[in-house]
């Protein structure tokens, strides 16, 4: 009797109790099994959690207030650790305050374009009558000149929204709107191809043969057979947004001299790289690991969604 007791305790024969666990692994655990196998996804994702860590949390540390004035153009020092500008701004301090801005870019103006891709992508794939109109307004925006059109935009709009929200709120509202609604044609076209291929698989065929209605279809069905590709856009998204609003602030039309991003931070220290050449160094520093971490973690997350490479 006891021995009996004591097989059952000791789990199937042959694997234990470690091989039941791995036969019925979920999907995302298999996931970030092989994400964590991408070398340069997990380097991007612990470089990206320090740079959200540091802009976050450093103007706690570091308490000097972006717009307080010290000496002008001083090395960097214990008290300055990236110096200070040529009115006295302490740069440390700028660049933190400045990260914040331009991650809430990112990720906000990365909602909107993902939200409209995946929603015109879905609708695009699934209806056939919906697939011609919708795609040749993809074809639209793709054809558009998108610096210029952004120019524009910015110019029209700018002074209008100023008035109405006030010289922050107004500029953020227009470049996180502007930056949504000209980057979410990659987003689309990629679930479009999806969702073509998914409506014909027999799950779906199955579920309109008992008199499912589109909608649950499209939510039940669909939508979380297309999350992948739309994760993957998700982390390029955000890279895309903030060098867009980079080099529109880089040109002098994003937020005002007083509201500081890495872009802007770039524009205000570009006539003074030979004598203060670190004010622009730290902002282009910070611009490109922010980049270069999220497409990394987009690389890593995208190989990890395939089945195929995950051997399922």
């Amino acid at each position: 009797m006891t021995d009996h007791v004591a097989d059952q305790k000791s789990g199937p024969p042959g694997g234990g109790f470690d091989e039941a666990i791995g036969e019925h692994r979920s999907l995302w655990y298999d996931v970030w099994l092989q994400f964590r196998t991408h070398r340069g996804a997990m380097a991007g994702v612990i470089v990206f959690a320090l740079i959200v860590l540091a802009v976050t949390f450093g103007p706690y540390i570091h308490t000097i207030d972006p717009q307080f004035l010290s000496q002008r153009n001083q090395p960097p020092s214990f008290a300055h650790p990236f110096g200070t500008d040529n009115i006295g701004r302490d740069m440390l301090a700028q660049v933190l305050a400045g990260g914040r801005i331009s991650l809430a870019v990112g990720f906000a103006a990365m909602l909107i374009s993902l939200i409209l891709g995946a929603f015109i992508g879905i609708l695009a794939g699934y209806f056939r009558l919906l697939d011609g109109p919708l795609m040749r307004l993809t074809d639209l925006f793709l054809a558009l000149p998108l610096l210029p059109l952004l120019l524009v935009i910015i110019l029209v709009f700018r002074d209008a929204l100023r008035q109405a929200f006030g010289p922050e709120t107004g500029i953020f509202i227009l470049i996180v709107f502007i930056i949504g609604i000209t980057s979410w044609m990659q987003t689309a076209r990629i679930v479009r191809g999806d969702v073509l291929a998914l409506r014909e698989r027999e799950f779906v065929l199955a579920a309109r043969s008992i008199g499912t209605r589109e909608r649950r279809v499209l939510i039940r069905h669909i939508f979380p057979n297309v999350l992948s590709p739309i994760m993957v856009s998700a982390t390029l998204g955000i890279a895309n947004a903030i060098i867009t609003e980079s080099a529109l602030s880089f040109l002098g039309l994003g937020f005002p001299p007083d509201f500081p991003t890495w872009g802007r931070l770039l524009f205000d220290g570009a006539n003074f790289m030979t004598l203060t050449p670190s004010r622009v160094i730290w902002p282009g520093l910070a611009i490109s690991l922010t980049v270069l971490s999220v497409n990394f973690m987009g690389d890593g997350l995208r190989d990890a969604l395939d089945p195929r490479i995950r051997g399922r």
